[in-house]
């Protein structure tokens, strides 16, 4: 039996395990992690499993070929993936700016993948490596499967399987579906004869359609009609499932692409057989210069128990990937994993999570999805829980005891969000008091993501009812055991749906909640969800009716600032907000004010010339002008002699000179006033002084922009902006 260790990245380690040529190759964009949080990870150690021989590249140099040819040509493919994310959410954020950090990348380092790195490692392969077949998988290729909305280039894209030239997408978690590839392509068929395995997608030509086979819309239909759009994409997302969902086909001019039938539900016995497979737990040592992979901090003593979601959120791409059939390991696989997971040098006695995509999922919604799927016509939780739900959390809560009375285990969390809307359906097993007397670290985080009703309807969301409901049940839970521990809510901004009117009633709810949310999530229309195909056609592909839109950056830019109106840096973008929103009772001193008004000149103020310019403050040893304008010493500053350094005295305190004190400094108030001096108080000086004050005051005012409300209306007077300038900070200038 062979040791243990990190699978080879090179063709010395290829050489010490006696190995001349590699099956299988796999690239991918992240760093190479062996772990089973990272998908390319599983991939090779189940083909590992299964006989074959495989090597990884990762994050190879896209300019450069020879990063690709580093062990040789595979005898039977090469495997590409994008990464645990999509390269362009990794890449950029919401508001399209560059990421300064790739938490998938030694060091944190940015930049070390091309964007659309499917597609760019796929090109380079076929050239590094003529006549190779190449399978594309991972989140990357999953979700770009059919022609899709790109918010970043904001167009319609052809399917990846087509702009990547691979000749196999595999979609979803894939394990079953490569082991099947891998066996055909071993026993000698072409790769371009593989094209009925399930969780495969494959490119056709000719006109000939498969049996049973749907047909959508094609992809020129797509890109110029968006009602075409949302009708192909609703028909792709009720066809997931793997009991109930058909194949589908898609035309791209002289190609089409076929989609097969998703891949079945792995069993309790295929989920405990993956996580039993020989990880090294960690990143690879040759990353340990650049100061390891950050992405292993939160999952290195993190357990997975599920796969999959029922709760089936509209702005989560996890319906179209892992399915709405929850998959679970067995309580024993996961206690042997902890098990493990204590003997590692590095664990200090907490288990940072357990749980997956949602924690307090760990069976299936009902038995029915086992042998006929999910139902494609309503939801498990939404708008609330089907009476055929079997919610129960004892099994959950027995394996968390069980993992906390592990030897050397001091604490386990539960840091997975949890679906609210379940726990309070569940009313036997006392789930709440579990959790918060062991499992919360002094914050619990959940998913409310926003309080109005309309948008959580979008959002596929319980209403705020069920939200306040659960906080009301929290408290009361951590007052009866004498903890003070708190709720973290995430929230989601400019999400379809959602105008100023909303995000003003979430600002009001933020503010009643009382917290200061450090963190907003910016809705990112990523392929293959619900709310990107509303964000692109402003249609809901349900029901097809008419979906408000927030697409401009300022307008987002406002709704994120007023989730976070507590910071200064969004003081004019709030005020903007609730002025547009016809919401200026908010701007005020009053405790249900979000926001304090800006000291402006009013237009009447300016006429009447009742406004006062503040006097400037002077501060010891500043130097003032004489009448003539000419710089002279304050009577507090030090006297400096010949060598340009103050004179000081025996006791280290600066000397005043005779002659200092005999000068004459004639002095100037804030409005002009000379000091009274016998020259001062003759009539020319009088005058000057006068002449002094009435200029000052016109220049100040002058320098002020009189505010000028939303849209184009002023307060009295219709005065000019001077100097035919803009306004600047929204019609607002800072005295």
């Amino acid at each position: 039996m062979r040791t243990r260790n990190f699978l080879p990245m090179n063709q010395a380690d290829m050489e010490a395990l006696g190995w001349d040529k590699l099956d299988f190759l796999l690239v991918t964009g992240d760093a190479y992690v062996d772990h089973p949080s990272f998908g390319i990870a599983i991939i090779a150690r189940v083909l590992e499993k299964n006989g074959f021989r495989v090597g990884i590249v990762a994050q190879p140099d896209w300019k450069d070929l020879k990063d690709f040819q580093v062990m040789g040509k595979p005898r039977l493919a090469c495997l590409i993936s994008g990464g645990n994310l999509d390269s362009m959410v990794n890449h950029y954020t919401a508001a399209k700016k560059k990421r300064h950090k790739d938490a998938y990348s030694p060091g944190g380092e940015s930049g070390l993948r091309p964007d659309r790195a499917t597609i760019v490692y796929s090109n380079r392969v076929r050239e590094a490596m003529p006549g190779v077949p190449v399978i594309i998988g991972g989140i990357e290729a999953s979700l770009r499967r059919f022609a899709h909305y790109d918010y970043w280039s904001n167009e319609v894209r052809r399917s990846i399987l087509l702009d990547s030239q691979a000749d196999l997408l595999v979609f979803g978690m894939g394990e079953k579906s490569i082991v099947e590839v891998a066996e055909r392509l071993n026993n000698g068929e072409q790769i371009d004869l593989i094209t009925d395995v399930r969780g495969t997608m494959v490119t056709l030509t000719g006109d000939g359609v498969p049996h049973d086979t749907l047909v959508l819309p094609s992809f020129d239909e797509v890109a110029k009609n968006k009602k075409k759009y949302a009708e192909a994409f609703w028909v792709q997302y009720n066809q997931q499932d793997p009991f109930s969902g058909k194949s589908m086909i898609q035309s791209h001019g002289r190609k089409n692409v076929l989609q097969n039938r998703p891949s079945l539900p792995l069993s309790q016995a295929e989920m405990d057989a993956i996580y039993a497979l020989p990880f090294m737990g960690t990143y690879h040592p040759s990353y340990e210069e650049s100061g390891g992979v950050p992405a292993i901090e939160e999952v290195e003593f993190s357990l997975t128990s599920v796969r999959g979601c029922f709760g089936a959120c509209s702005f989560c791409a996890l319906t179209f990937h892992q399915g709405r059939i929850i998959q679970s390991r067995s309580a024993e696989s996961i206690i042997r994993e902890a098990e493990k997971m204590t003997w590692n040098s590095r664990f200090k006695g907490y288990i940072h999570d357990v749980g997956g995509p949602t924690a307090n999922f760990r069976r299936p919604a009902c038995q029915k999805q086992l042998s006929k799927g999910a139902c494609s016509h309503k939801q498990c939780l939404f708008p609330e829980p089907c009476a055929q739900l079997e919610n129960d959390h004892e099994e959950y809560i027995d394996l968390l005891r069980r993992l906390r009375n592990l030897p050397r285990v001091k604490k386990v969390f539960v840091r997975s969000g949890i679906r609210y809307d379940a726990v309070l359906a569940d009313r036997k097993s006392k789930f709440i008091s579990e959790l918060c007397e062991h499992h919360v670290s002094g914050q619990l985080k959940v998913a409310p993501e926003h309080v109005s009703d309309a948008v959580l309807s979008l959002m596929g969301k319980p209403g705020k009812g069920v939200y306040e409901e659960f906080v009301q049940e929290f408290k009361k839970t951590n007052d009866k055991l004498g903890k003070k521990q708190y709720l973290v809510p995430y929230l989601m901004s400019s999400h379809p749906g959602s105008t100023l009117k909303e995000a003003v009633e979430l600002a009001e709810y933020v503010r009643d909640m009382g917290v200061n949310p450090e963190q907003v999530q910016d809705f990112i229309p990523t392929p293959g969800t619900l709310s990107t195909c509303m964000y692109y056609t402003g249609l809901d592909p349900k029901t097809m009716q008419p979906v408000y839109i927030p697409k401009s950056m300022h307008e987002k830019a406002m709704q994120r600032a007023l989730i976070q109106y507590r910071n200064p840096k969004n003081h004019g973008l709030v005020e903007e907000a609730l002025r547009l929103a016809h919401r200026e009772d908010l701007i005020g001193y009053g405790p249900k004010c979000l926001i304090r008004p800006r000291r402006y000149i009013r237009d009447d103020q300016q006429e009447a010339g009742t406004w006062k310019a503040k006097k400037p403050t002077r501060r010891s040893g500043m130097k003032k002008k004489d009448v003539a304008g000419k710089e002279v010493q304050s009577k507090d500053a030090p006297i400096k002699g010949a060598s340009g350094k103050a004179n000081k005295g025996p006791t280290g305190k600066p000397v005043r000179s005779k002659e200092a004190q005999s000068a004459e400094i004639p002095y100037k108030g804030a409005g002009g006033r000379p000091k009274r001096l016998k020259d001062a108080r003759s009539g020319e000086a009088s005058k000057i002084g006068n002449e002094a004050k009435e200029r000052r005051f016109k220049d100040v005012v002058k320098a002020e922009v009189p505010y000028k409300g939303i849209p184009s209306k002023t307060r009295g007077t219709d005065n000019p902006v001077p100097n035919g300038k803009r306004r600047q900070h929204h019609g607002t200038k800072k005295r």
